[in-house]
């Protein structure tokens, strides 16, 4: 996205950013909050009709969260299961910016109707099913949304080529720690997870 939604694509294409981008992270919101909502209903139900402990939960999350770590660290052969698509690109040159900006964020904001490069796409919704709360689910979902929207905001500055070049040099530099961030979170969902059942 942030190839494709930034001050210099916008202008070139006679639309503003600040539409574009505003979009964007409304429709990742949105989408966010939707899959949040609809995997927290999800769990509700399920967790009603089972009725776990508190302990199984927290044994399920660590479950999750242990799994999506080997995962990440690609253990053997095993590799996160995703999709090969990208948003349509044929928007831009199709539709209004406030439209293609929400289009495309709504998309990453569900999380898994585009490429999933995290096991953090998984591991948010296994959390919102768990959270057996729509309410909990919405928000689980729209700090999802708004999190993957916020990277496009890094380019607002950019006003030129040699501008737009290094932001993305900046952001390739930051693809590493990104990554042991993003580790680290999962790990201490595991541990959080393990506090509860220990407690």
């Amino acid at each position: 996205m942030l190839a494709s939604i930034h001050p210099l694509g916008e202008r070139g294409r006679g639309q503003r950013y600040s539409v574009t981008a505003t979009s964007y992270v409304v429709g990742a919101a949105a989408g966010g909050a939707v899959m949040g909502v609809t995997f927290g209903w999800l769990g509700s139900v399920a967790l009603a009709l089972v009725g776990p402990s508190d302990t199984v939960i927290a044994l399920l999350v660590v479950a999750a969260a242990g799994l999506v770590l080997l995962l990440e660290r690609r253990a053997g052969s095993t590799r996160l299961p995703s999709w090969h698509r990208q948003v349509n690109e044929d928007w831009m040159t199709s539709y209004r910016g406030w439209v293609y900006g929400a289009g495309f964020g709504f998309q990453l904001g569900l999380g898994f109707v585009t490429i999933i490069t995290s096991g953090g796409v998984y591991l948010t919704f296994v959390l919102a099913f768990l959270s057996g709360s729509w309410q909990w689910g919405l928000l689980i979902g729209l700090v999802f949304g708004l999190a993957r929207a916020s990277v496009a905001l890094s380019v607002a500055r950019v006003r030129n080529p040699a501008q737009l070049r290094a932001a993305h040099r900046r952001l390739q530099a930051l693809a590493a720690p990104a990554q042991r961030i993003a580790l680290g979170t999962q790990a201490a969902v595991a541990v959080a997870g393990l506090v509860v059942v220990l407690t």
